[in-house]
């Protein structure tokens, strides 16, 4: 059987990736594949460095969707895929890949996958995850600065320039494609544990992703 493929969208800092990870633990990660959009930005490396900190990260130009479609489409066909990786300091694509392979369930997040009809198409599963915008910035503050080597200006700066322009340009419009809508992120432990109930019916077998997303859609 192809894997059933989960989209899990928002806005930056939303929680994404808390719902990810309780999905994965209650399937087994033997059972999941995981992907983000990130992952998929253009490689900048030509670009001068004091030019790639100007360049819009949030807009769906930045992303090589492309490539991400073709390697979900892979994943469909039952074949491993070779997932770049980026160096979010630099704003480059490294010179290494992750080999990503196919489970029965993949799990995509990224907070402009529900704004890509191509990969609207290859998911079974659309979930949102809405968080308040304060809420969010915190935490995109928190991450950029711990994890991905950023200074507090650059952050604060590229939050103003173009992350909340593209959130309410791209990302927010994008809810109205969710099948799930959770509110709070993974703290929702409701939302969540209804959402992970679904996805193990599908997954175990009780029904096929595309059957359901027919149904949800009708």
């Amino acid at each position: 059987m192809a894997p059933v493929i989960i989209g899990v969208a928002g806005g930056s800092g939303s929680g994404k990736t808390t719902v990810v990870e309780k999905i994965v633990a209650s399937l087994g990660a033997h059972q999941v594949s995981c992907l983000q959009h990130d992952s998929y930005y253009y490689d900048r490396s030509t670009v001068p460095p004091e030019e790639r900190v100007h360049i819009n990260y949030d807009h769906p130009d930045a992303l090589e969707t492309s490539l991400l479609v073709r390697h979900l489409e892979l994943l469909k066909a039952g074949q491993p895929v070779n997932v770049p990786v980026y160096d979010f300091a630099r704003h480059s694509r490294t010179a290494e890949t992750v080999v990503v392979y196919p489970r029965r369930a993949v799990i995509l997040e990224g907070i402009l996958i529900l704004a890509d009809p191509d990969l609207r198409r290859l998911m079974d599963i659309m979930v949102f995850v809405d968080t308040d915008a304060d809420i969010r910035i915190l935490r995109r503050m928190d991450r950029d600065l711990r994890e991905r080597g950023r200074d507090l200006d650059s952050v604060v700066d590229q939050y103003l320039e173009s992350v909340r322009p593209m959130h309410l340009e791209f990302v927010e419009p994008s809810k109205r494609y969710a099948h799930i809508i959770i509110p709070e992120g993974g703290h929702n432990r409701v939302a969540v544990d209804m959402l992970i109930t679904k996805i193990q019916s599908i997954v175990g077998g009780g029904e096929r992703g595309e059957e359901w997303r027919v149904k949800t859609e009708a």
